[in-house]
């Protein structure tokens, strides 16, 4: 009691003066280092601990760092935690936890001051966060139009060699990056092997990380958050080698088309994820797809990919960085050159199981490993003789969907639909998703048909907004089809009514 009351009696008197004085200077020398030296200040005059917590990025200065935990914890529930002092700064909020011995009032003083210094950094840090943000987008464009090299040498890391990418659409977005920004804490310097940049380009926010072929999932656990805290959706492709930076940057888009709600960072390899693929014989498939594929090129092949990902030219455009019309111009041309119509749906759903087949290296079948070396050698050693002519996408060959594996993956997966919504669910289908041509063919009104589409995502588990889960979909309807699918075959009462069968 006596101490406690002498302690107060020094805080309001001269001594006490000179003493909060003398600790508001010794905060100030450590402003000027940097936001990690304010905080370890901070925590030697509270003779305890001081955390700086991010509700995105949690801890971002922590002394000791056994205490980020204990102030994460603290900032997010403050009535638990009635000992901690508390003090909003520059968008986060700083914990100060002082040693019983140290007067309340000379916390305070000490938790005030700081975050007052920690504003002063924050605001000198937002003026030049515009012209830093700017350059960031610029090397993103940089190395989306190839110039790897210079990156890396303005970059200074001459060790990265792999990028992951990330691309985040929604209505907050430039919340949501200013948030990223003060979380990641970007700098052009290399930083344990490692550079993230960040910028907006064409109404969506793109992140890459740059580092030595794999990530510590930092960058992805703070994009998790921000997409839950402010409504995103995400996409993310990689580690892919940085040359291959286009590639990764418009298959993050293409997953980032297939993020829900429920499900709002997709990767792009999830988005590829096929329940069929794998029920298929290895060897004629992969044979199969060898030679549907042949005439395309490697950029062919990623146009069409990309394309039946999203499920549209338009978004296909946004996520190749192309104009609307040069992919509908290229996807012609293509048509013509694998001879197939590109627009059928049994087409399609065609095309990505060839485009998803497995490397012909990848087989084990004798005839494949052939199949493999000849394409790589150009040469024609003895195996099984190729077919004269290309494999047509419009048909697959015998045994391939027609096995028993098969038949019972697709009646698992379709088999319980009532016929009507059987009948509705091909319809939409062949008509790519859009539900007025669908509805007008089927006669029913387009909120009739949306119900119905409910009622069948319900029943199939899956997602019909994901294109590649619609074109398995169709494919599971063709394997178990006993009759037509024919909206002429619509259970129906009188006029536009139907009946349960």
């Amino acid at each position: 009691m006596s101490s406690t009351g002498t302690t107060d009696h020094e805080a309001t008197g001269p001594r006490g003066a000179r003493h909060e004085r003398d600790a508001a200077d010794r905060l100030l020398r450590a402003a000027t280092r940097s936001g990690a030296h304010l905080i370890a200040e901070a925590a030697s005059l509270v003779q305890g601990w001081a955390v700086l917590a991010d509700p995105i990025a949690g801890a971002v200065y922590s002394t000791p760092a056994a205490a980020a935990a204990d102030g994460v914890h603290a900032a997010a529930a403050p009535r638990e935690h009635p000992h901690c002092t508390q003090r909003p700064a520059a968008g986060a909020v700083l914990v100060l936890a002082a040693a019983p011995t140290v007067p309340p009032g000379h916390a305070c003083h000490v938790a005030t001051t700081t975050a007052a210094l920690l504003e002063v950094r924050g605001q000198r840090a937002a003026e030049l966060r515009g012209e830093q943000m700017r350059l960031h987008t610029t090397l993103i464009r940089l190395l989306l139009a190839g110039h790897t090299a210079a990156v890396t040498e303005t970059l200074g890391g001459n060790r990265l060699t792999h990028v992951t990418v990330y691309r985040l659409s929604g209505v907050d977005l430039p919340t949501a990056h200013e948030v990223l920004w003060r979380a990641v804490r970007p700098s052009l310097a290399p930083y344990a092997d490692a550079v993230t940049l960040m910028g907006r380009r064409d109404g969506e926010l793109v992140v890459a990380e740059l580092h030595r072929g794999g990530d510590d999932g930092r960058i992805l656990r703070l994009v998790s958050r921000l997409s839950e805290r402010h409504h995103l959706l995400a996409g993310m492709a990689g580690p892919l080698p940085l040359a291959e930076m286009p590639t990764a940057h418009s298959d993050a888009a293409a997953a980032r088309h297939s993020a829900t709600p429920d499900r709002r960072v997709v990767p792009a390899d999830a988005v590829g994820a096929s329940r069929l693929t794998p029920l298929l014989p290895t060897a004629p498939y992969t044979r199969w797809a060898e030679s549907v594929l042949r005439p395309l090129s490697p950029a062919h092949q990623h146009l069409l990919l990309v394309w039946l990902r999203t499920g549209s030219k338009p978004r296909a455009a946004a996520a190749l960085g192309l104009s609307a019309g040069t992919v509908r111009a290229r996807i012609r041309d293509l048509s013509r050159l694998l001879g197939a119509d590109l627009e059928d749906a049994t087409v399609r759903a065609h095309l990505l199981l060839a485009l998803r087949a497995p490397a012909p290296g990848d087989d084990s079948d004798s005839d494949s490993d052939s199949n493999s070396n000849r394409s790589r050698s150009g040469s024609s050693p003895p195996g099984p003789p190729r077919p004269p002519f290309p494999a047509r996408l419009e048909s697959l060959p015998d045994g391939l969907l027609d096995t028993e594996a098969v038949r019972t993956w697709a009646v698992g997966l379709v088999g319980g639909l009532e016929p009507h919504l059987r009948i509705a669910l091909a319809c939409w289908l062949r008509h790519h998703a859009r539900t007025a041509p669908a509805a007008a063919e089927l006669h029913v009104h387009r909120t009739t048909l949306a119900d119905w589409l409910t009622q069948c995502a319900e029943h199939l588990a899956r997602n019909l907004a994901d294109a590649t889960v619609r074109a398995e979909i169709h494919l599971a309807l063709k394997a178990t089809r006993n009759g037509p699918d024919d909206p002429a075959a619509l259970p129906r009462r009188g006029g536009r009514t139907y009946r349960r069968l």
